[in-house]
């Protein structure tokens, strides 16, 4: 699926958030705190464009994605790219300072696998930042933003993406994802410690901290 709307992703991303996916990103590197040479996990990182914005900071970051066909479309940019299953990555014990996923944990089969393999990765006393479609917290912004997703969302793709089939996916899969407190107490039983979260744009959004 991620194969077949790779060409278009990042273009029907930024429509589809209204603009509002550059912030997103960058309110993830600030997040992380990075620092000149640390070594940094992106994962599901897509066409990398995320992992371009966390290299502003003078960190080495690689971008890791399942999709080869996403990390095809982005391989034009200059930052370093691994095909890999976040359940079994393709790298040692301890080897991150930190670590991010954004808009991608929902699409790992067994995200709480996922969650203990990049806590695998990273370095005792690590960062993680998982930045994540969410739980609008005012009522009626919620419901308003619950049918863009179910109603809106699917049309707005069909006009930019090259398969609006996988845009109901996505609505579908924002709607079952947990709220910030579920999947703050998910991340903690997969390992991380001092789990807390922050809103982004009323709760549409939500980055989760953590260290390992």
């Amino acid at each position: 699926m991620f194969d077949d709307v790779a060409e278009r992703y990042d273009l029907t991303n930024t429509v589809l958030s209204f603009g509002q996916d550059k912030g997103w990103r960058k309110a993830t590197r600030e997040a992380l705190d990075l620092k000149p040479g640390e070594k940094v996990l992106d994962l599901a990182a897509g066409t990398g464009v995320s992992t371009v914005e966390l290299g502003r900071s003078g960190a080495w970051c690689v971008a890791t994605d399942f999709s080869k066909g996403m990390l095809k479309a982005g391989i034009s940019r200059k930052v370093p790219m691994v095909a890999g299953d976040a359940m079994y990555l393709p790298y040692a014990d301890n080897v991150f300072d930190a670590a991010t996923i954004s808009f991608g944990l929902r699409n790992v089969s067994d995200f709480e696998a996922g969650l203990r393999e990049i806590a695998r990765v990273t370095k005792p006393g690590g960062r993680l930042v998982v930045s994540e479609f969410s739980t609008p917290v005012f009522g009626p912004f919620r419901t308003v933003y619950m049918e863009y997703l179910m109603k809106a969302l699917p049309r707005v793709a069909g006009t930019v993406s090259s398969n609006p089939d996988a845009y109901v996916y996505l609505a579908e899969s924002i709607r079952a994802w947990p709220t910030q407190e579920e999947l703050a107490r998910k991340i903690e039983a997969a390992g991380w410690k001092n789990v807390k979260w922050r809103n982004l744009t009323g709760g549409i959004v939500a980055l989760h901290y953590a260290t390992a």
